[in-house]
Parts: structure tokens; sequence; C-alpha cells
């Protein structure tokens, strides 16, 4: 059930995201800045030593940070969201205020027209993404996220923090992968997914069901990756809810798809395939992200 969600709801953003590049953004050739903190931490790395950071923002100015961040928007990139919405980018979707990044999914009283270069057309809903395609990616390491979930605890609302292949290196998806460190649904609101995608991976094992946030909408949680060649271990508030070693179908061994650079992806969606937008969607969910750290 979670596997058909999963791929009902970010197939459309995923393959947005892969055309993003070509559509203004400029990669940093020289990568991250020096003097990085991340809070002061330094995680211990499971094969031993620490990591040291890669990647931050917490998200204090009053603006998202153009250098580290880009944003979804189907005017520019065609995609829309899901089947019925359409990435916005505007003050209604992605806000930066009080040190924390406000991603906003809303439904107007009426559809309105979304702009598309591939043609316009009539959207239920407006949608928020946000990206470091082009301005950051990593290859291994620990990713984490503070973030506290929509207070909207019903069908039809849907957020995620992930990861998303900077190249598509061996394929269209699920070829060359996806890490979701963290989904949540309205419709379950005390549990948060992390699932591993990729070409061979058996859907029964490659999603963590036991990984519950009784409190996911009401306060602040951390939601965490460390990705290694080998495994990839997901902890929530600093526990370990979840590990999974992947094994890709041919030609693809080892490592593959996750050797290469991954980015950072911020998403909230008001979703309609399953439940009908007229009678169960709410009008607007918030995803509210405190800060994002990478470290390597």
């Amino acid at each position: 059930m979670i596997r058909a969600r999963i791929m009902g709801t970010l197939v459309a953003a995923s393959a947005a995201l892969a055309t993003m590049s070509i559509v203004g953004a400029e990669p940093t050739a020289a990568g991250p800045p020096t003097r990085l903190a991340c809070g002061g931490e330094k995680p211990l790395k499971p094969g031993g030593g620490k990591y040291t950071c890669a990647f931050e923002d917490d998200f204090t100015g009053s603006k998202l940070d153009s250098t580290k961040w880009m944003v979804q928007d189907t005017s520019l990139t065609g995609f829309p969201a899901g089947s019925n919405g359409c990435y916005v980018n505007d003050a209604s979707t992605i806000a930066v205020d009080n040190g924390t990044v406000n991603l906003t999914a809303s439904r107007p009283a009426e559809p309105f027209t979304c702009k598309s270069p591939y043609g316009d057309f009539r959207a239920e809903y407006k949608a928020a993404t946000v990206t470091t395609r082009g301005k950051f990616a990593q290859t291994y390491g620990r990713f984490e996220f503070r973030a506290r979930m929509p207070s909207v605890e019903r069908d039809g609302v849907h957020s995620a923090l992930w990861l998303y292949p900077q190249d598509h290196t061996y394929g269209g998806w699920p070829n060359s992968g996806e890490i979701d460190v963290a989904e949540w649904w309205g419709k379950y609101p005390d549990s948060v997914y992390p699932s591993v995608h990729y070409a061979g991976e058996n859907v029964a094992l490659s999603t963590g069901h036991n990984c519950p946030v009784p409190s996911a909408s009401a306060i602040y949680h951390r939601y965490a990756v460390d990705w290694s060649p080998t495994t990839m271990r997901f902890y929530y508030d600093g526990q370990l809810c979840f590990e999974h070693a992947w094994t890709p179908s041919a030609p693809l061994s080892g490592s593959q798809p996750f050797d290469k650079p991954f980015n950072v992806v911020l998403t909230q969606l008001l979703y309609g395939v399953w439940d009908a937008l007229a009678t169960g969607v709410p009008n607007a969910a918030t995803l509210k992200v405190d800060w994002v750290r990478v470290w390597r």
C-alpha cells in the first residue's frame, strides 16, 4: 500500500526534478562554502570516526537562499503536481519566516489556470517543492532534517523529505534510485515512512513500517539517513528505526545505483488520486522545516 502511494505521489515530482537543471540553475563547481557548522554537531560515522559538515541551511533570512535552493515551478518545467496540481513559486507556497521555511500546498476556491510550456491546464491546487539540484549534491554521508509535519491530519495530505539523483546515470526512475528519508501522510498521522527505491527492490522490504512519530504534526522532530556504499540507516530523533541493504537488478551491481551524487528535496502536496479533492482534501497544509544539514 505504501509502495503504491509513493509511486503515485512522487513520480511527477521525480520527473520534474530530472529536468530542472535546464531551466536556469547554475551548478556550483567549487563545492560548498567553508566554515560550515551544522549546529556544532559532528555525528559519529557508522564505520568509525566523525562526519564533517558539508551543507547546511537554518533558514535565518527573509527569503529562500537561491545559492542553495531552486524552486520547482510548473510554468518553467511543465510538470504538474500529480494529476491535478500545479507547482507554484510564490509567497503562498514558499515562505521563510522566523528561522523556518514553510512549504504550503493550498486549494483555491475555484480551479485556476496553471501555466506550462507544454500547454496551460486547469489545476485544483498549488503545490510546493524546493531542491538543491544544481546547487549541492553528495554521495554517501549523513543527511538530516528538523521538521514539523502539517497540522491537518486527514486524507489527501502528503509531505516528503527526500533525496534524488543529480543525474539519471542509470536511466529513468527507479533505475537511478530515490531515497525517501521521511514521508508522511495525513491519513496515517502517527507514522513517518523511510524508503529506498531502485530497480530490483523487494517492495515488502524497502520501506520502513516501524517508525512511529505520534507527535509529527505537533512538534519538530529530526529525520536522518546514514548512507554508506552498502546500507541506508534511517534515524528518527536519533533512534534507528529502519535499515536497508540493497541488491539492484542486473546489469547494476554492488553499490549501484546509490554510488552517485543525490540532491536534497522538500515537498508538500495535496494529492487527489485516491482522495477526491471535492470531498476529502483540506484547503491548505504546511510543512515546516527548521533546518537541513548534510555531513560527509
